[in-house]
């Protein structure tokens, strides 16, 4: 291409670029005009809303505060009132009294004057006038009227608008991690003290530093904190960081979130692998169930496949089929590949069809996870989510066949549990078994330190240590499930509990164990 056309290209280009981002920025700006009108608006409207209630309230106080200096004003006034009455009362009576008195010395009459003075005695005793107060009920000051407002008019003429909160500072080093939980902490700076609340906001990353999207909507926020920390609980990490940012808010704005501080969050997270699983099993993200019926249509053709050409051959109990070969059955009662008719000690025939290893897919309903363990310390669950008949949790190498019966091989670790016949939990390695005391939980945890060689299983609601495995792992290892008549549901993206690391790795007597090379 001519070298004119190429330069005039890559200005074309460029222009074209900075057009967008002129286009961009001119739709931010209008962005920003409609919101600071529209917040304007709704500030002017909160503002007489404000004043309107202030109004509303010194009414209401005016009104109950003249009601209050009426009713005293009342109160006393009938008071006085009452107390002038009988004042007035008495001094008539006193004046009266008094005008006899000075009639009586004028007489001349001994006898008249000595009745008279009697009587005079006897009222002067009785008389109104010697019997009231002289002092007045009530006060004439008026208390309502001391109320004094300057300190109040002086506030209202101090007022302003409320600051726009500062963002507070997270203190990384005082938050923490642990347990599927997030202690966050921050510290107030300058006039956050003036802050009522604050929003917390969180969200999984998958890089330190670059979230997995701009949008603000992908933030789970947290409002009303009214303390300097929080702690996110409940969590399931998916990723292996977590976004948190915190914001102060008053009652009339939020301030801007702070800057976001990447947590790391490792935790084991898998899913189960369709192609490992056993052909009567239904499998769903993290959903194991067996289905007798989903794997009919494979059944019948492979049956079909194996007896062609082999007339008179007797006709078995279906591949799988729990009442041949239920799940739990040892070693011990049934010989690998031995007729369920057969005596102990018979000489056992391994045949190369495939129909001699269907016989015994009762205890082999197996599915694997698709993420292996190659090192470090991991941690998952399994909820039991209907009455099983028999289900099974542990780990296999890679290669663990589909048909193979987890904790029967030497690749393979697991826990048992049946409830068929009879209730038993066994630790399971290398086709040997050890039935523990206890009772089989509904929600375990499988405990995976990769490095040391130490597989647990806990009793996940009791924090109960049910069982450790001891072995030197020489391959990657991959969970494994295995689940007959009933569900298994499968919680991953948990962290290692911190009792795990109270409890301490015990070391259990097995010799299936301790002594395992490979």
């Amino acid at each position: 291409m001519d070298p004119q056309k190429e330069a005039l290209q890559r200005i074309i280009m460029t222009l074209a670029s900075k057009n967008e981002e002129l286009n961009c920025f001119l739709d931010s700006l209008r962005c920003s005009l409609h919101s600071v009108e529209t917040n304007g608006d709704r500030l002017l409207s909160e503002l007489e809303e404000e004043f309107d209630s202030l109004e509303a309230t010194l009414g209401e106080t005016r009104v109950n505060m003249k009601t209050k200096i009426r009713l005293e004003q009342t109160s006393k006034t009938n008071d006085l009132d009452n107390q002038i009455t009988s004042c007035v009362k008495a001094l008539e009576s006193s004046e009266e009294l008094l005008d006899f008195a000075q009639q009586t010395m004028r007489t001349s009459d001994e006898k008249t004057f000595t009745e008279a003075a009697k009587q005079i005695k006897d009222r002067v005793t009785m008389a109104p006038a010697f019997r009231l107060s002289l002092l007045p009920k009530v006060s004439d000051n008026m208390n309502h009227l001391m109320v004094d407002f300057a300190p109040e008019r002086e506030l209202l003429r101090s007022l302003s608008f409320l600051p726009v909160p500062h963002p507070p500072a997270l203190c990384v080093e005082n938050c923490t991690v642990s347990d599927n939980r997030v202690c966050v902490r921050w510290d107030l700076v300058q006039d956050s003290s003036k802050a009522d609340h604050f929003t917390l906001a969180y969200r999984p990353v998958d890089h330190p530093g670059l979230a997995l999207s701009c949008d603000p909507s992908e933030w789970v926020s947290i409002d009303n904190i009214h303390a300097n920390e929080y702690t996110i609980t409940g969590l399931v990490f998916e990723y292996n960081y977590m976004s948190v940012r915190v914001r102060a808010c008053n009652k009339a704005v939020a301030g801007e979130y702070s800057e976001a501080v990447i947590f790391e969050t490792p935790a084991f997270n898998f899913l189960l692998d369709c192609s490992t699983s056993h052909p009567n099993l239904r499998v769903d993200g993290k959903l194991v169930e067996w289905d007798p019926m989903t794997g009919k249509g494979h059944e019948v053709k492979g049956k079909g496949k194996e007896n062609k050409g082999r007339p008179g051959s007797a006709t078995g109990s279906p591949a799988g089929s729990p009442i041949s070969n239920p799940p739990g059955i040892r070693p011990s009662d049934r010989s690998l590949g031995a007729s369920p008719k057969q005596r102990p000690g018979t000489p056992v025939r391994f045949g190369s069809t495939r129909s001699g290893r269907d016989r015994f897919t009762g205890e082999s309903y197996s599915v694997l996870g698709d993420t292996q363990v190659e090192c470090g310390q991991h941690y998952w669950e399994i909820h039991v989510v209907q009455d099983s008949k028999s289900y099974a949790v542990g780990v296999a190498y890679r290669g663990f066949g589909r048909f193979d019966q987890l904790g029967r091989t030497v690749t393979s670790w697991a826990l048992q549990g049946t409830t068929w016949l009879q209730s038993n939990l066994a630790a399971k390695h290398n086709n040997k078994s050890k039935t523990l005391d206890c009772e089989i939980p509904k929600h375990l945890g499988i405990y995976c330190d990769y490095d040391n060689g130490v597989l647990s299983f806990y009793n996940a609601e009791s924090q109960q240590l049910l069982y450790s495995f001891r072995a030197r792992f020489t391959n990657p290892l991959l969970p494994g499930f295995m689940v007959w008549c009933g569900t298994l549901t499968v919680v991953t993206g948990l962290q290692v509990p911190s009792y795990i690391s109270t409890l301490g790795r015990p070391d259990n007597d097995s010799s299936s164990t301790s002594s395992l090379t490979q």
